[in-house]
């Protein structure tokens, strides 16, 4: 497919409080203590009564598999940029913990678009995404900078 018709969104197609949402993802408990063990070998990623005397009380995530999860989310048609999401920095934060058996979706804002002024063809993008829980609480609140292309010209 020429790259004037990939699917997605380009810079031209995006403007300031332009919304979108992703689909869901059920959180395994398998899932989370196998990221445990392999990037975050904390106790309270890794075993139940160990975190019972956290400050998580009880098995949590950690905050690295939950934005794995909302980079998941967000390629999967959560954020559908023409060209893939790009990241150029961000910050993240994690105001509750992801549980065995939550079910998570991301919303996402533009909030920022800055044109690059020596690479017309190109702008750099701030989108503020929050992943939710299935009780609407905010598990992770991430403010992106993209890199977004312009649609090709034919």
């Amino acid at each position: 497919m020429p790259p004037s018709e990939t699917p997605g969104l380009y810079l031209d197609d995006l403007q300031v409080g332009q919304r979108f949402e992703s689909g869901a993802l059920q959180v395994q408990r398998d899932d989370i203590l196998r990221f445990a063990r392999e990037f975050d070998p904390q106790p309270f990623h890794m075993d139940d009564a160990a975190a019972r005397d956290t400050l998580f009380g009880g098995l949590a995530a950690s905050g690295w598999h939950t934005a794995a999860l909302t980079m998941r989310l967000l390629v999967d048609g959560g954020l559908p940029l023409a060209m893939g999401i790009v990241g150029a920095g961000g910050e993240v934060t994690w105001p509750c913990p992801v549980r065995p058996g939550d079910t998570l979706r991301v919303r996402s804002e533009v909030m920022e678009i800055h044109a690059s002024a020596s690479r017309p063809d190109r702008a750099r993008v701030s989108v503020r995404s929050q992943t939710m829980n299935q009780n609407g609480e905010v598990v992770q609140t991430t403010l992106a900078k993209l890199l977004v292309l312009r649609r090709p010209q034919s």
